[in-house]
This record gives C-alpha cells, structure tokens and sequence, in this order.
C-alpha cells in the first residue's frame, strides 16, 4: 500500500470512529460527555498533562510515603560500577548461585561472618572457609572469562578466632540480658510483696 493510500485509510477510519462517537453520545449523554472531556485532554501539550498529573497525585497524597521520602536514594552516590544493575537485581530478589562467579564471591564475602556464626563448631567454620578460599583461587584462573576477581582469600585461622570472640560476645550479651531481666523480676515481686503487706495493713 502506498503512503498516501495509508494515510488516507487512516483518515476514513478516524472519521468512522468520530461518526461512532457521535452516534453513540446522542443515545448516551454521560458517554458523550466522557467524549468531550477526552477530545479536551487530547489538545494539550503532553507535557502540560505530565504535570498536571504529576501535580494531582501530590495534592492527593500518593507520594506521601515512598520508601525513600526525605534520604539518599541508594547507589547514586560514589564511583560507577558497571555490575550496578546484576548486583541490584541479585539483592532485590534474593538470587543465589546465578551470575559471574567474581560477583557471587563479592556477595558470599560481604555475608561471611553471619553465615559462619551460624555454625556450631570450629571444624565446621574451618572447612567453611578452606572451601571459600580455594573457589577464590579457582575463579582467578578466569578460564570462564567474565569480570576480574578482587575478593580476598581468607586467614583460616583467624577467621575461625574471630567466630569464636563473636561467639563469646553473643553469650555474654545473652547472660546479660537474662540477668537484667532477672532483676527485672526481683523488683516486680519485690513490689507485689510490699503492696500485699500494705493491703492487709489496711484491712
């Protein structure tokens, strides 16, 4: 079909749709009405309507309580990383095992610690890391290409005695807690006892 044979079927078709319109708004006032309002949007500069819409959803409240209302928007600031977006796709839906091993091992060595606190035992933590640190060494090779490898292997040793002060801390914290809430209670029957004596002073 040529160009003008195009636009002229355009043109039929829209006179067809307006002679529709018209037939149909004489039968139904409401839709007519609806009608002359869209023909009304429709001449102004979209823009304008940008907004004007953009405006009413403030007036109505719908920007009242975005996550990020009044703080930074995270990831704008600092140097470009060019792994911005898998790295962000991967934190917002929680993905494992999926994408280039350099950033799945940044991911693994960013959770680390609380991974390994979730173990019982020294031997557990130790093979923990030997692990770790030998799919380092075998990602380095880059026989897979993909981006460069910049986590650290990690001192077996000391990651087993940090796991371990890590430990003692949560243990003391929770003695700590179970005492103060020890004392907590002490007062409490401390306070019913001396309000029993003052109630059967009193009677």
């Amino acid at each position: 079909m040529s160009p003008g044979g195009a636009d002229e079927l355009r043109r039929r078709l829209e006179r067809a749709a307006e002679l529709r319109a018209a037939g149909d708004a004489e039968s139904d006032p409401e839709q007519a009405a609806e009608e002359e309002l869209r023909k009304k949007r429709l001449k102004f500069d979209p823009a304008v309507r940008a907004e004007y819409l953009v405006r009413d959803a403030m007036a109505r409240g719908e920007f009242d309580n975005l996550k990020y209302a009044g703080k930074p928007i995270p990831g704008l600031g600092g140097t470009y990383d060019p792994d911005w977006w898998i790295k962000g796709l991967i934190q917002r839906e929680q993905l494992t095992g999926l994408g280039p091993k350099a950033l799945l091992l940044r991911v693994e060595d960013a959770q680390m610690d609380e991974r390994l606190d979730t173990f019982s035992s020294e031997r557990e933590v130790r093979a923990a890391v030997e692990d770790f640190n030998a799919r380092v060494i075998d990602a380095r090779r880059q026989l897979e290409g993909g981006p460069p490898v910049i986590t650290k292997t990690r001192d077996v040793d000391g990651e087993v005695q940090r796991w371990r002060e890590r430990r003692e801390e949560r243990s003391a914290a929770a003695r700590s807690d179970e005492e103060e809430a020890a004392a907590e209670e002490e007062v409490r029957r401390k306070q019913r006892t001396w309000w029993r004596r003052l109630w059967r002073g009193q009677h």
